[in-house]
């Protein structure tokens, strides 16, 4: 093939970032009767959390974008795990798991765990071929570290955390030292940028979202994905069509209806999210010739019961204003949770 015959593809003008357990899959290690069997499972016996296939398609359809997913499972399962995704209609671009086996052989008994020095190399090493002006978005989940992690990366890549934080904060996380140079050295080798837009956080665990404060507003924790689908609305990364999709497919294949979507978009209201224009957009699309609504009926009584929904609200409270993040005062939220953390 000649030059003039290759066409590359274009560069990403957004990366998405996705942990799978607990915040794409319905994953439960509270006992090791739970852990056995996850390990055990068929890919058409594991179960997406409602939503989540749905919102990354949505999210691939503009074909600007890149799927990185890093995640705690083990390497062994990434024959299950892909075949998982696959069958959800997922196409991903990088896919990271832990050496959980290598970690043992090793004896690395901390990093069987600990996601510090797990996860924040892989994402600064993908980070380090992005273009600099590629947004990020991502996606964790509240049962380990990953607001920690996700909002120290975007500090750290936007040159807001210095060196002896980030050394507190490797010591703390019981991170290995060849773990601790290789998030030196890629961090070194990206250029300082500010593009982490958003961190959502899947309250798997229902997590309080006020305990996510101290990371400020780019941290969204979420009860599910409609919600995180509304705040991707407002910040031009979905349309509303698209935010429908997603709902429309929560409302055929996991029992949510008006009520508990509406109760949603008022949660994230109530919380200050700038939402506004995307309630707009949302009515103007179901009141519109769009055949997607037509499989939630009755659509006129949906639209009302929406309509009526946020009016109650009144006048939203002000956004949450932007922060600096104390790692070291949150030093403990990158602590592995013990078993009587788990039962709290």
């Amino acid at each position: 093939m000649s030059l003039l015959d290759r066409i590359d593809p274009r560069p990403p003008r957004r990366i998405y970032r996705w942990d799978l357990d607990k915040t794409y899959l319905r994953t439960d290690f509270d006992s090791f009767r739970d852990l056995v069997r996850t390990a055990f499972q068929k890919a058409h016996e594991k179960v997406a959390v409602p939503g989540a296939s749905a919102l990354i398609r949505e999210l691939a359809a503009n074909g600007d974008s890149r799927l990185c997913i890093v995640s705690g499972s083990p390497k062994q399962m990434r024959a299950v795990l892909e075949e998982k995704l696959k069958l959800d209609g997922v196409k991903w671009d990088e896919f990271v798991l832990k050496d959980n086996v290598g970690n043992l052989l090793r004896g690395r008994f901390r990093a069987l765990r600990g996601q510090v020095g797990y996860k924040l190399p892989a994402i600064l090493e993908s980070r380090v071929s992005a273009p600099i002006e590629a947004e990020e978005v991502l996606f964790g989940d509240d049962a380990e570290a990953d607001a920690f992690i996700y909002s120290l990366f975007a500090d750290l890549i936007a040159g807001r955390v210095d060196e002896r934080v980030l050394t507190q904060v490797l010591d703390a996380g019981g991170v290995y030292p060849d773990d601790a140079e290789r998030v030196r050295s890629a961090w070194r080798r990206i250029p300082i940028a500010d593009p982490v837009r958003r961190i959502f956080i899947h309250l798997d665990r229902l997590t309080p979202p006020a305990h996510f404060a101290p990371y400020g507003p780019r941290v969204v924790p979420i009860f599910n994905y409609f919600q995180a689908a509304l705040v991707l609305l407002a910040d031009g990364h979905l349309t509303a069509p698209q935010v429908i999709k997603i709902a429309v497919e929560m409302v055929q294949t996991a029992g949510h209806n008006i009520i508990t979507l509406s109760n949603s978009f008022q949660d994230l209201l109530r919380r200050g999210l700038p939402l506004q224009q995307a309630a707009l957009a949302l009515s103007q699309a179901l009141e519109g010739p769009n055949g997607l609504i037509q499989a939630i009926r009755p659509v006129p009584d949906i639209i009302a019961a929406f309509t009526k929904r946020l009016a109650a609200l009144g006048t939203p409270p002000a956004p949450p204003r932007a922060q600096a993040v104390d790692y070291v005062a949150l030093i403990s939220h990158a602590l592995p949770r013990t078993h009587k953390d788990r039962k709290k």
